[in-house]
């Protein structure tokens, strides 16, 4: 049976995404459309060029991700040089090391640009900071005088994956200049309001992922100091979009998974940890599937 997915944001915490993937498709699933933000875009473009959910963790668990903190080669070899970097590059890392990767693991299927999907297949969210507004890739491209067609799905994922301050933006130029655009997460982590809308009939069955818990049991935030608030912040900021959107209605077709403790950029994880994450994807989902009406 075909449905739509919906995949959230969350960096590295990613893992979970996949094991939840796995549980859908070993009940006979098969997603049609899908969307995603940041992570959540990673995994829906692998899926949209034609891997299984498990094909997909396999090449994920295959790839070094301390291979994508890419810093830029300096003529100052000094402690706080790529400080200065940050300060003039915006982030402190490239961001092309990423996008190679990607790039080179959709060709293999024969996915390049959009044009090599079907219409709506595949929807990436990112964030434009120049402009101030949500940036819906390919939906958006012709705003930026950008054919959708010839657009590379892999630059779209790195521009959605563009964790500030972490990667570099990337930058899109049009006839006034350069558009500074982000991680997709700053806007919409979790862009469910793309398939599942008020009052219009769903094409077909909607899924949802979202690492996080649910609405009632969002845990409060703990704020003690600078960071902690930046933290807290930084969660509420980019949550609140899509907090105010999903109601009840909308929360009987999501699966929530609580991963907690870890970072969005522990580049650095252990393969035990790896497969705790997608373990945890694969348990929330299971037991979601277990009482799902569609």
């Amino acid at each position: 049976m075909y449905i739509d997915g919906v995949f959230s944001g969350g960096g590295i915490k990613g893992y979970a995404l996949i094991g939840a993937c796995e549980a859908i498709e070993k009940q006979g699933f098969r997603f049609k459309r899908m969307a995603g933000t940041s992570a959540g875009s990673m995994i829906a473009a692998m899926l949209a060029a034609g891997y299984t959910a498990r094909e997909a963790g396999k090449l994920v668990d295959e790839m070094d991700l301390k291979r994508f903190m890419d810093l830029r080669n300096n003529l100052f070899p000094l402690p706080f040089a790529k400080w200065l970097l940050l300060y003039w590059r915006l982030g402190l890392y490239k961001g092309a090391e990423l996008e190679r990767w990607i790039q080179e693991k959709l060709a293999a299927k024969g996915l390049r640009t959009f044009g090599d999907l079907h219409p709506e297949t595949l929807r990436v969210v990112a964030s434009d900071l120049t402009n101030g507004r949500l940036m819906i890739i390919p939906d958006d491209l012709p705003k930026y005088g950008l054919d959708p067609r010839r657009f590379s799905v892999a630059k779209a994922i790195r521009m959605s994956c563009s964790l500030p301050f972490f990667f570099e933006p990337v930058k899109i130029k049009d006839p006034i200049g350069n558009n500074i655009i982000v991680d997709g997460g700053v806007l919409s982590n979790f862009p469910m309001w793309l398939f599942d809308k008020e009052n219009v009939k769903k094409v077909r069955p909607v899924i949802g992922i979202r690492l996080s818990h649910n609405l009632q049991e969002h845990p409060r935030h703990k704020i003690s100091n600078a960071v902690h608030m930046f933290e807290a912040l930084f969660e509420t900021m980019k949550d609140a979009h899509d907090s105010r959107y999903i109601s009840r209605r909308h929360e009987k077709n999501i699966i929530f998974v609580p991963v907690e403790g870890v970072s969005f950029t522990d580049f650095g994880m252990s393969d035990e940890k790896k497969e705790q994450l997608k373990q945890l994807g694969r348990n929330c989902a299971q037991q979601f599937l277990r009482k799902w009406c569609y």
